[in-house]
């Protein structure tokens, strides 16, 4: 199975001298791509230096729209999507590619370690794959624990962007107009939306604590008052259009008590505590129609009608 890693980089040349180089040395080898995002630094320098492939987009793009250009550049059988802040272990490849081997596998979730730069580990998970519960709201699994937790690996409802294994039929899959990520979306929460997607598909994703990284999170339940008030609004935003894409009746109907409980709560929130997300309504409600396309488009090829929300790993 040839695999692809897609390493992005946005101007993040001191990551990358880390992060590249740990990519390279994974056996089995792989293709590896930099996805250059109109970066002003030495990004292309570095590519060429490791013999990586250099794939330069200009002008700058969203995360999204960056990624989905990346992968309609690249082939593999297999592709890791990788930010250049995380910083794979030897092995990471191996372990993850060997979780394939079961067809009905589409996606492979590590284990993130947190780090605050570039060989400073916390010994605390990042992230042992993601979540989404019955309030529709998106997590990381494990966030803070410590970091010898999550040891068994199991099935899990989605992968964290920072570092994601997929099966390419299953990205084609997926692809609703040509965009296996949602570029209305942007950034936040469209690795969550691919997910849920992928498992409205029949996809399952596994857990495979042997393929371990480091990553520095920029987003997290610990940083997110450091966060501008631009990306809290489409993070908040962009957790409707994933329901509006991705919602089935019955899982709907199932929910509805917690779902509703949650939207009292965050309104609460956001007069009391963050009115500037106000807004995101808006922004919500402009969005509608053509996250409404992309729901009939997904609707024609959806195999499961309820979800396996919340699951994830045992601890």
């Amino acid at each position: 199975m040839k695999t692809t890693v897609l390493l992005l980089s946005v101007d993040e040349a001191p990551l990358l001298a880390h992060s590249l180089p740990a990519a390279v040395a994974q056996e089995p080898r792989a293709e590896v791509v930099v996805l250059d995002n109109a970066s002003s630094d030495g990004t292309g320098e570095l590519a060429e230096r490791h013999g990586a492939r250099h794939l330069r987009l200009h002008p700058r793009r969203s995360y999204a729209a960056a990624i989905n250009e990346g992968l309609r550049s690249t082939g593999g059988d297999a592709v890791l999507l990788l930010n250049a802040d995380c910083f794979l272990r030897p092995g990471f490849l191996a372990a993850t590619r060997e979780c394939l081997r079961d067809e009905a596998v589409g996606s492979v979730a590590p284990k993130l370690v947190r780090m605050s730069g570039p060989g400073a580990e916390l010994d605390q998970i990042d992230a042992a794959g993601m979540f989404v519960d019955r309030w529709r709201k998106n997590g990381l699994v494990g966030f803070g624990r410590p970091a010898n937790a999550f040891a068994r690996a199991g099935p899990c409802f989605g992968a964290d962007g920072a570092a994601a294994l997929y099966r390419r039929r299953t990205l084609e899959q997926c692809a609703l107009a040509g965009e296996v990520l949602d570029e209305d979306m942007e950034l936040w929460v469209s690795d969550a939306d691919l997910a849920w997607r992928a498992q409205l598909l029949g996809w399952r994703c596994a857990y495979e604590p042997r393929a371990v990284a480091g990553h520095i999170r920029s987003y997290s339940p610990a940083t997110r008052p450091a966060i501008s008030e631009r990306d809290r609004r489409i993070q908040f935003r962009n957790r409707y259009l994933m329901m509006v894409k991705n919602e089935t009746r019955a899982s709907l109907l199932r929910d509805a008590p917690w779902i509703l409980t949650y939207e009292l709560l965050a309104l609460g929130h956001v007069l009391l505590r963050e009115r500037h997300l106000l807004a995101a309504y808006g922004d919500a409600r402009r969005a509608l129609p053509a996250a409404r396309r992309r729901r009939r488009l997904l609707a024609a090829r959806r195999r499961v009608e309820l979800p396996p929300f919340g699951l994830r790993p045992a601890a």
